[in-house]
């Protein structure tokens, strides 16, 4: 009885180390296709044991999933309907948690980031925030662009049409008076997208279209090399996730905030 406990035991192993094998291999597949056909993306990690069927891929603070033939690219969030858990959160959460400001259920949102953002905007921005030289940054070609309101303060915002929070931070800033000046870069392989943004004959009506998924009015070909020069200053200045909100002083935020988080930052003086 003993010994068909152990056989059965050694089985089990063997089949796990198999499977373990198996995704290890699908794995390594998956990073030169994904090399192959998204020569811009930083791959940090691949992991096919977590989910069946899918391979969760990190590139730094992205994170999105792809099946292990490599054909198809899976952008947005995966729930455990047995656990009712989001594992993408979950994810993010412990790959940066200053990225997920809020990023619960749409009900659930502002509650779980209400202490913290109450904390911070009680320290009246005595927090050091990283900053960059603003001339640096109005340097940028503005054909790389596209300028959305007219309010009193500018942010500069580096996005990609394919990030989730990017879309909110999106919409969030269209209900504030302020002048965002929209910067896309591709952190997902959407450079096509961000060029049909830029080429639109109406650039505000092809950011919405390109959040939304749908298609872009355009069509026509145009000087894109003002997305080149976004990807750049985004490396030197080390923009590893979006979205990215440049203050026009020059202060940083990396990752989605509320609206009253961003009310109470763009209250501060500028220094």
């Amino acid at each position: 009885m003993a010994g068909a406990a152990l056989a059965l035991t050694g089985s089990l192993a063997a089949i796990a180390a198999a499977a373990h094998a198996a995704a290890a291999d699908d794995a390594a597949t998956i990073k030169a296709a994904l090399v192959k056909r998204l020569p811009k993306t930083e791959i940090t990690t691949i992991d096919c044991d977590k989910i069946e069927g899918v391979c969760e891929v990190q590139a730094r603070q992205n994170l999105f999933y792809i099946d292990r033939s490599a054909r198809y690219l899976i952008i947005g969030r995966v729930y455990d309907m047995e656990t009712k858990q989001d594992l993408t959160a979950a994810r993010l959460l412990e790959m940066n948690p200053d990225m997920l400001v809020g990023a619960g259920g749409a009900g659930e949102q502002e509650d779980a980031a209400e202490p913290t953002l109450a904390r911070q905007a009680d320290a009246g921005g005595t927090q050091p925030l990283p900053r960059i030289d603003p001339a640096a940054l109005a340097a940028l070609p503005s054909s790389g662009s596209v300028v959305m309101g007219k309010g009193g303060r500018t942010l500069t915002v580096f996005s990609d049409f394919r990030c989730g929070y990017c879309k909110r931070l999106h919409e969030t800033l269209a209900t504030l008076d302020v002048k965002v000046v929209e910067r896309p870069i591709s952190v997902l392989g959407t450079r096509p997208i961000s060029e049909a943004v830029i080429c639109a004959s109406d650039k505000r009506r092809a950011v919405n279209e390109a959040y939304d998924g749908g298609a872009i009015t355009s069509g026509r070909r145009c000087d894109t090399s003002g997305l080149d020069a976004n990807e750049a200053f985004a490396r030197k200045h080390g923009f590893t996730g979006t979205p990215v909100i440049v203050r026009d002083d020059g202060a940083v935020l990396h990752g989605f905030r509320p609206r009253e988080f961003l009310e109470t930052w763009l209250k501060e003086k500028v220094s």
